[in-house]
């Protein structure tokens, strides 16, 4: 984790479902959508929900990478962008943080409706739909990022 951290919101598989398909119901009135465009990799649960939620089958990804495997934030790199129109897609992402992937893939599909399930006060602007603010100095612990372990009770730690 990065230490420019000071608190930890740990996400559950069931948490992420169940907002994932709150975001669903916040876009279910609207109906324009041609197909979605998952940001990966954070995207890519969250976009399968949304998917099945709202009878979308049309689903592609824009693959960016902005993070290395020590959480550093490096160079944003578009691995794959979308070749297409963008008239009609909804954008699913896990999470804006700063903001930065979320501007390059606003650059990409800049007519596409951007929705996170989670959003953060720097990159808030960029997304159209949100379900869950959390304060810019949280790390968000994202279930695929983390594993079950045994835990001391509270009454051993003294």
């Amino acid at each position: 984790m990065n230490h420019n951290y000071s608190k930890t919101y740990p996400i559950s598989w069931d948490q992420l479902h169940r907002d994932s398909r709150a975001l669903a119901w916040r876009l279910l009135d609207m109906d324009f959508f041609k197909g979605i465009v998952a940001v990966t990799r954070g995207g890519l649960v969250p976009a399968a929900i949304v998917a099945r939620e709202l009878d979308i089958h049309l689903v592609d990804t824009v693959c960016v990478s902005s993070y290395d495997w020590q959480d550093r934030k490096g160079e944003i790199e578009v691995l794959k962008s979308m070749p297409n129109s963008d008239e009609g897609w909804l954008i699913i992402d896990d999470l804006v943080d700063t903001g930065r992937t979320a501007k390059v893939v606003r650059e990409l599909l800049p007519s596409a409706h951007f929705a996170t399930v989670y959003a953060k006060p720097a990159g808030r602007p960029l997304v159209d739909t949100f379900i869950t603010e959390v304060s810019q100095d949280t790390w968000i612990l994202f279930p695929w990022d983390a594993e079950s372990q045994f835990a001391q009770p509270i009454i051993g730690t003294r």
